[in-house]
């Protein structure tokens, strides 16, 4: 059994959002998402900033190794790392995340967001490359991902964990938060159980529990892929987020184990507002809630619907980095008017 993360108080059903935004402002991005989300508010990633600011790349400061090339990750596999190495698991033993601080080149929204007081706000989102992402997407010097090498894969959990640690002190001491929740960011995960891109459980597993063990307040896994979810929800995650738009139907063969989840804790945030603007301009605000209630029927008929709402988050389906900013906003407005009308479904 997996390390259990700290649950994070019931969301009840309120809206937050997902990974990036097509700002180029993070002042602008920051008050957005304080605007719209006010009570469970994120912060963004802009990757139009520049290469620095996109997924994984924004990680990757402290790689051991790193080269980026031509627009590429790259592990220095030609030069003895192992005193970098050697460097990350002592820091892991020894619990000092300071060195694995998130500077203002690799995510501006970060650092604008440390500006913001936030005494009256319950709980403060972050996501950051989970470490299958992170080593699916680097190579080494014969273009084998690093993820391959399980000493390599151990590290980057490690060195993944000391980074969300910080992140979620920083949250907690510049902001004021009550509560911080990080969540790694893992589309690679949709590998599981492909034979063509073959992902070991067990590794994923370690990775995990590297940042579970790490991590104090809540820490969370995103998925915009169908996946094994079985397996995911058995990592106790205090969140589980993916794409509850586009693959819903996959998500709810797991019914009994997503209702176990839910009552032990385990929040759900249900993407189902797609975050692709060509998918997004072919609903409305009110073909989306009906998708939700439909989602919500299928599980409350065999789970209390205060249950289910309590432990329930609405968001995007994924990060909004394909849209500019008014449709970004609406896509945002959308998830936030399902949260209400939820809410006020309940005081009915």
């Amino acid at each position: 059994m997996s390390i259990l993360s700290k649950m994070i108080s019931p969301p009840h059903s309120r809206a937050t959002g997902i990974g990036s935004l097509p700002n180029l402002d993070p002042l602008e991005a920051c008050q957005d998402v304080l605007e719209i989300f006010p009570a469970f508010p994120y912060i963004p990633s802009l990757p139009r900033r520049g290469l620095l600011e996109r997924i994984v790349f924004n990680d990757s400061e402290q790689l051991p190794g790193r080269i980026i090339r031509d627009e590429r990750l790259f592990f220095d596999s030609n030069s003895d790392q192992t005193a970098a190495m050697e460097q990350v698991y002592m820091d892991y033993v020894e619990k000092n995340f300071a060195p694995y601080a998130m500077h203002t080149e690799y995510s501006s929204a970060f650092t604008e967001m440390m500006m913001h007081k936030l005494p009256e706000v319950s709980i403060l989102k972050f996501q950051i490359t989970g470490p299958v992402t992170f080593g699916m997407q680097v190579v080494d010097e014969a273009k084998r991902p690093i993820y391959f090498d399980s000493q390599l894969a151990d590290v980057l959990g490690k060195m993944l964990a000391l980074k969300a640690r910080w992140c979620e002190a920083e949250m907690q001491e510049k902001t004021g938060v009550k509560e911080t929740l990080i969540v790694l960011d893992e589309p690679y995960l949709a590998s599981l159980g492909s034979s063509v891109v073959p992902i070991d459980r067990e590794m994923v597993r370690a990775g995990w529990e590297d940042a579970a063990a790490l991590v104090e307040g809540g820490l969370g896994v995103h998925c915009c892929s169908n996946t094994d979810w079985e397996f995911i929800i058995g990592l106790n995650p205090s969140v589980v987020s993916f794409d509850a738009y586009t693959t819903a139907k996959e998500f709810l063969l797991y019914a009994d184990t997503i209702i176990a989840y839910m009552e032990q804790g385990g929040v759900v945030a249900w993407g189902i507002v797609p975050s692709d603007p060509q998918l997004f301009i072919t609903e409305t605000t009110d073909s989306l809630y009906t998708r939700y209630l439909d989602i919500r029927t299928q599980l409350c008929c065999r789970m209390p619907e205060e249950l289910f709402d309590a432990q329930s988050l609405i968001t995007p389906s994924c990060g909004i980095r394909f849209a500019d900013r008014p449709t970004a906003r609406a896509i945002m407005l959308s998830a936030a008017e399902i949260s209400h009308r939820i809410q006020k479904k309940n005081l009915t």
